[in-house]
């Protein structure tokens, strides 16, 4: 089953790259008491991703936090290494946490998951854009098509809040 607006985040975990390598962050800790402004697409370096969703996070991210979201999170069925570097890639340090989902769990527990087997990428994130308060939909916005970006630009989502 898809979560959809009004629904609470399942609790789960990611990891994140830090200066000492992989470590854990849990699903409270990302959400509990904030604002965040979550997206996830299906995997790093490739090329809308690179060249459109996150640029688009990042060249909105003063205007979002003025808004009053607290994180920009960005959510990939990838590891925590790749995601670590894809995030020095994108230079989005200090602006984007860059979670990994490495075995897709927690895209399961959300239903956005996407057979990409016949692709040779195995089950990846589809590309969407969520508004979460406190653990709380506020927005959610899916990706019809799985290589598109329209209604989970950030200047669509920019324009939700």
């Amino acid at each position: 089953m898809t979560i959809k607006v009004g629904d609470t985040v399942p609790s789960g975990s990611f990891n994140v790259m830090t200066d000492k390598g992989p470590a854990p962050l849990t699903s409270d800790e990302l959400f509990k008491g904030k604002k965040v402004m979550l997206f996830a697409l299906p995997g790093a370096f490739t090329p809308t991703c690179s060249a459109k969703h996150v640029p688009g996070f990042l060249a909105n991210h003063d205007a979002i936090k003025a808004k009053g979201v607290g994180t920009i999170a960005c959510l990939s069925v990838n590891d925590a290494f790749v995601m670590g570097a894809w995030g020095k890639d994108q230079k989005s340090d200090g602006k984007i946490v860059m979670l990994a989902d490495g075995s897709g769990e927690y895209t399961k527990k959300l239903g956005l998951e996407l057979d990409l087997t016949a692709r040779g990428m195995g089950v990846r994130s589809r590309r969407y854009a969520m508004l979460v308060d406190n653990g709380v939909v506020k927005q959610l916005q899916i990706e019809p098509n799985p290589g598109g970006l329209d209604v989970s630009a950030a200047e669509k989502m920019l324009a939700l809040i």
